[in-house]
């Protein structure tokens, strides 16, 4: 009985990568956010997501950390950047990660989403997303 083609194990070969993403995810901060006084006299919590997109082949076929984007690195600008700062609005604080994800020569591209708790009355939180590609 022959196999299809789509039942055939994969032939063992280089393999090119497409692209890789490294998820920071649930990254639990506090900071000031928000237009009325409460929330500018008081912390509230942030969750902040962040997908960075990156050339991770050179680091997969070296095993050499020195070829790899440094995430650790990058999170603690976050939080520096998060904690240290007041912002009157959401699309401040997530513009303001953005920019600074991209400002690493590695990132090709970075998706960042934070989410602000119980923003709302009635609803778990209220969320901002924003994306950014580095110009070819």
């Amino acid at each position: 009985m022959a196999t299809s083609r789509a039942e055939q194990p994969l032939e063992p070969g280089p393999a090119r990568v497409e692209s890789s993403r490294i998820r920071i995810k649930n990254l639990r901060l506090r900071t000031y956010v928000g237009l009325n006084e409460e929330e500018q006299q008081k912390r509230q919590d942030v969750v902040v997501n962040i997908h960075i997109d990156y050339d991770a082949l050179r680091a997969a076929t070296s095993d050499a950390p020195d070829h790899a984007l440094n995430y650790r690195t990058i999170t603690k600008q976050v939080i520096e950047l998060v904690e240290d700062n007041r912002f009157l609005l959401l699309e401040k604080l997530v513009h303001d990660i953005t920019k600074l994800v991209l400002g690493h020569q590695a990132v090709d591209a970075v998706h960042v989403e934070v989410d602000k708790p119980h923003a709302l009355r009635f609803a778990d939180s209220v969320s901002l997303t924003m994306s950014a590609t580095r110009r070819q």
